[in-house]
């Protein structure tokens, strides 16, 4: 079996394990049909040296004008000083990918040679491309690499349980929301909730109903109540955070009355038994005075926490 075949069966996670030769079998038919989707994964970047949290992390090249840089409004933002704001661009046609510096101030280096500004660099799978001190690999399209790369980034970044992001994503999204905001002067707000006397439920109808409760709360809200492109994370325990851009305070606390009212409605049912179930909310809004992303965020839990001593069930923004 060649090399790529086995990655693909370990990338798959869909195997029987022979214990007694150590080898990994995929099932019948399993293996074609995933490495038809394999062939579907788009070429991408995964940086390979750079800023801390961002070591790893796979962006996708899935159209044209992709522009890498320190600018807030950059596809693929890297914040480290020694990257242009607007440092490069990536050019995808007919599956092929280029890129080109745009004049920036340290560089663009594909695989040791720094590329002229303005002329397009053709990449080739596994090329390493150099922005100022920030190091990327290139994967081509349906590249296996390309897929295990992928995989892994959504299991370290996604909660296995609720299938939402994880504290460890939000971590590192917020403060790239944070900073965009300030910068387009784009209102923000950060909403913070959890489940109220959840550890009532986990003693009193199992942790197994518990689980039920927290998986089925995230994908009310994720399916029904939120946008496409607001951020859903599990902060940990029965604690949920959503960061809501574009929508000032107003907006938000509409947002906060309509979850805290269709979790309160909804009913949760778990081997026969309704589960009573209700959220305490807390929200906050940036303001010009807030220097962080944690900032925003200790006052949308200060208003959490309002909430849950004013009776919980309840939406406070501060």
């Amino acid at each position: 079996m060649s090399g790529d075949n086995k990655k693909l069966e370990e990338f798959f996670d869909d195997f029987e394990t022979n214990t007694e030769e150590k080898t990994s079998i995929v099932q019948g038919g399993t293996f074609s049909r995933r490495l038809k989707q394999v062939a579907k994964i788009p070429p991408s970047l995964v940086l390979l040296m750079g800023p801390a949290g961002y070591v790893g992390r796979q962006w996708a090249i899935d159209g044209s004008d992709i522009i890498i840089g320190r600018s807030m409004t950059s596809s693929i933002f890297i914040d480290d000083r020694s990257v242009s704001k607007s440092h490069a661009k990536l050019t995808l046609s007919f599956g092929e990918v280029a890129i080109i510096d745009l004049d920036s101030t340290n560089k663009t280096v594909v695989n040791g040679t720094a590329i002229p500004p303005f002329v397009p660099k053709k990449l080739g799978n596994n090329d390493q491309v150099k922005i100022g001190n920030v190091l990327f690999k290139f994967l081509e399209e349906g590249s296996i690499e390309g897929a295990a790369h992928h995989n892994m980034q959504e299991k370290s970044e996604r909660d296995p349980l609720t299938k939402i992001w994880n504290k460890g994503a939000l971590l590192l999204k917020g403060p790239e929301f944070f900073k965009r905001a300030k910068l387009l002067n784009v209102p923000l707000s950060l909403l913070v909730f959890d489940l109220d006397h959840f550890k009532n439920i986990n003693d009193t109808y199992s942790h197994q109903a518990g689980d039920y409760v927290l998986a089925e709360t995230a994908q009310i809200i994720q399916t029904k109540l939120i946008r496409n492109d607001d951020y859903f994370a599990r902060f940990g325990g029965e604690e949920f955070v959503i960061l809501l851009f574009g929508s000032g305070p107003d907006q938000a606390e509409e947002i906060g009355e309509r979850i805290r009212a269709t979790i309160e409605k909804h009913k949760f049912q778990f081997d026969s038994k309704e589960l009573p179930v209700t959220i305490s909310v807390g929200i906050a809004s940036q303001e010009e005075k807030m220097a962080s992303f944690d900032e925003l965020f200790s006052k949308a839990d200060s208003a959490l926490y309002a909430s849950k001593n004013s009776g919980r069930n309840r939406v406070t923004s501060l």
